[in-house]
């Protein structure tokens, strides 16, 4: 399985989203995609999901230009909750089970009762802890090729943010792809082989982890590259 983006550009009227990116991910890749809020994170994965549409370049997933055609094989974590006020954590389930062939509704309850969330709460009284662990439930128990978590750790608690990571690790897999965007590098570099770094929209290092610490911390990569920055 391969991921390739090709001089991917992404523009909204005067900003620039995302420029020129280029990059390739293979089966059994975990990437961590690093930079600062507004460096371009999202809308990468927005792109790769399918969820938007780039403004200049292709990206391909074995081939086969990513659209509708391609959804079933790419499950999205993202930051914000897209659920009806009046929905439950269970109703939730249903909701994905509707959507996604592959979601399976027996691997989701399992993780919803190891995150300690009930399946009848109302999902706008969740905190945002647990709107995390509800997201990336949902999203873990499909069985995409290319699973991608948007900033799953960003404002969680310690326990939480344990939780979050081990799951996402039992989905390590030879035959899938995993993308984790994050600026708390610290926290999930254990996760990952590889690493892209995006600075306000250009991709300035990406690589092995080997290549890109070159014997230093990750932390000390991500205040060298962001104390200057690219531009586009």
């Amino acid at each position: 399985m391969a991921l390739q983006l090709t001089n991917l550009t992404r523009q909204y009227r005067n900003t620039c989203a995302l420029y020129n990116v280029s990059l390739a991910l293979h089966d059994g890749d975990v990437c961590l995609l690093v930079g600062p809020n507004g460096s371009g994170k999202t809308t990468l994965m927005k792109l790769i999901a399918g969820l938007t549409s780039p403004s200049a370049g292709e990206i391909t997933l074995d081939g086969e230009s990513i659209g509708p055609s391609t959804k079933r094989r790419v499950a999205y974590m993202p930051t914000e909750n897209y659920f009806y006020n009046y929905m439950t954590v269970r109703d939730a389930g249903k909701y994905y089970g509707d959507f996604f062939p592959d979601f399976d509704p027996a691997a989701y309850e399992s993780r919803i009762e190891r995150a300690q969330l009930d399946l009848s709460q109302r999902i706008r009284a969740l905190s945002s802890g647990m709107s995390a662990k509800l997201r990336l439930a949902l999203t873990l128990s499909r069985d995409a090729e290319v699973m991608m978590f948007d900033e799953p750790i960003n404002g969680v608690d310690m326990l939480t943010r344990d939780w979050v990571i081990g799951e996402i690790a039992a989905r390590r897999d030879a035959g899938r792809i995993l993308l984790i965007s994050t600026h708390l590098v610290e926290q999930v570099e254990g996760l990952a082989n590889r690493a892209l770094f995006l600075s306000r929209g250009e991709l300035v290092r990406a690589g092995t982890l080997d290549e890109i610490r070159s014997g230093k911390s990750l932390e000390d990569v991500y205040r060298e590259v962001y104390g200057g920055g690219a531009a586009c």
